[in-house]
C-alpha cells in the first residue's frame, strides 16, 4: 500500500485478514503517520455518520459509490473498530460517531497496531513512481505482486497528501477528473461580515450555476476574520471551487432566526432596512426576499491549505467496482481520496476509506491465493 493514512491502514488490515500468507509492506512519506487521523473532527475523529447513502457523495456516478457503501456499510464499520478496541459513541444531533475517548489518537492507536500485526510499516518513504513490469510491479526499488495506491488527495497538503498517487495513477494510463478543493471556507472582501468573525448561526445555502439552482446545503454558517466556514459553507464549497466565471456562480443565504444582535445589525444596515424593518424601493428587493436569498459575496475558497477533502481524482469508471481493482492495469487498486468521489462533512469521508480500503485490500490479497501465496507481496 503506498500511503498509510485511514484507507491504507484499512487496506493493509483487510489484506492481512483475508490472506495472512501474503507479504504486505505499508509505505508513507512521513515519518510520523496519520495527521489527518489526529486533526479529524476537532481532534475527536468523526469515524462515520449514523446514515450514510450514496446521496452524502459528489463526483463519480452514484451507483458506484451505493455498491462500495453496501459492500461495507457502516454496520461492519462499526462492527470492525469494536473488534480493534474502539467503541464508538453517537451524538445525535448530528449523526456523528466519535471514539467513546472522545481522542482521535485513541483510532490512529488502534489501526496502526492492527495494521503492524500483519504488516511492514515502512515510513520517510516517499513512493515516486510505480512500475509495470510483466505481471510485477516495481514500486520505487522494491518489487509487489499487488499494488494499492491509497495516497490521499492533494488536501491539507502539509499532512503529506502532495497529489503524487494521482500523479502516478496518471502515469500508468488511468484518466483523473480534474481535482479541486472541497469542504474548504469561502472567502469575501466585505468588512462588514469579516467584522463578525467568531459568530455562528443556522442558514440555508443555495449554489446557482448560470442563473440555475445546482446544489443547496444547511447547517452551522460561521464568520471567520477571513470569510465564510462551518458545515453549511464547506459542503458547498467544491461547487464554487469547480466554477469557472463563465458559468455565473453565485451562492445564496437564507439566515434562519434568532439572529444574534450583532448579525441583526448588520444584516439591517447592509440591505439598507428602514426602523420598521423595510428597505426603501430604491435600494432593491424587499426584506422577506433578502433574508430568504441574501446573495454571499464570495471572492473564491481558502484553497487545499484548508481543505478537508479534494474533489476529482481517478476516475471511477475506470475502476472495478467489486475489487477496486484497475480496469487498465491489472494487480493495481485504488482506495480513499484519490478516487473521484468526496462526501460532505459528518464522517462521510472517512467512511469512504473504511470501505474502499476494505475491498481493495481484501481483494487485492485475496487475489494471490492461499496456498500459493507465501512470497507474494501485495504494497
Amino acid at each position: 500500500m503506498v500511503g498509510a493514512g485511514a484507507a491504507g491502514l484499512m487496506s493493509a488490515i483487510a489484506a492481512h485478514r483475508q490472506n495472512p500468507g501474503v507479504k504486505i509492506r505499508l509505505y508513507d512519506s512521513r515519518k510520523i503517520i496519520g495527521a489527518k487521523i489526529l486533526m479529524s473532527g476537532g481532534t475527536r475523529c468523526n469515524v462515520t455518520n449514523r446514515a450514510v447513502t450514496e446521496s452524502d457523495y459528489q463526483g463519480g456516478p452514484r451507483h458506484f459509490v451505493r455498491h462500495v457503501l453496501k459492500a461495507f456499510p457502516l454496520e461492519r464499520t462499526r462492527d470492525f473498530f469494536r473488534s480493534v478496541g474502539v467503541e464508538l459513541a453517537l451524538e445525535p444531533e448530528e449523526g456523528k460517531y466519535f471514539p467513546t475517548t472522545h481522542l482521535a489518537r485513541s483510532v490512529l492507536e488502534a489501526l496502526t497496531r492492527e495494521a503492524r500485526a500483519g504488516a511492514e510499516l515502512v515510513t520517510e518513504a516517499r513512493i515516486g513512481s510505480v512500475q509495470k513490469r510483466g505481471d510485477k510491479f516495481l514500486v520505487g526499488e522494491d518489487e509487489a505482486s499487488r499494488v494499492i495506491l491509497c495516497t490521499g488527495g492533494l488536501s491539507y497538503p502539509d499532512t503529506g497528501s502532495d497529489g503524487g498517487g494521482i500523479e502516478i495513477a496518471r502515469s500508468l494510463g488511468h484518466r483523473i477528473v480534474p481535482t479541486s478543493p472541497a469542504l474548504t471556507p469561502l472567502l469575501t472582501n466585505d468588512p462588514d461580515w469579516k467584522a463578525l468573525s467568531g459568530l455562528s448561526l443556522k442558514a440555508r445555502l443555495s449554489y446557482y450555476k448560470e442563473g440555475r439552482k445546482a446544489a443547496e446545503t444547511r447547517g452551522s454558517f460561521l464568520f471567520t476574520h477571513f470569510g465564510f466556514s462551518g458545515p453549511a459553507v464547506l459542503d458547498i464549497s467544491r461547487h464554487w471551487a469547480r466554477a469557472g466565471a463563465a458559468e455565473r456562480p453565485a451562492i445564496e443565504a437564507e439566515f434562519f432566526e434568532p439572529w444574534p444582535k450583532r448579525f441583526k445589525d448588520v444584516f439591517l444596515a447592509k440591505v439598507g432596512a428602514t426602523p420598521r424593518g423595510r428597505p426603501g424601493r430604491a435600494q432593491g428587493p424587499p426584506l422577506h426576499h433578502l433574508v430568504k436569498h441574501y446573495p454571499l459575496p464570495v471572492t473564491g475558497v481558502f484553497g487545499y491549505r484548508k481543505a478537508e477533502a479534494t474533489a476529482g481524482g481517478v476516475d471511477l469508471a475506470e475502476v472495478n467496482v467489486s475489487s477496486m481493482e484497475s480496469k487498465k492495469v491489472p494487480g493495481l487498486y485504488f482506495a480513499g481520496e484519490m478516487l473521484d468521489a468526496d462526501g460532505r462533512i459528518g464522517g462521510f469521508n472517512f467512511q469512504w476509506a473504511w470501505s474502499t480500503g476494505w475491498i481493495a485490500g481484501s481483494s487485492a490479497a485475496g487475489s494471490l491465493g492461499g496456498r500459493f501465496a507465501d512470497g507474494k507481496t501485495v504494497c
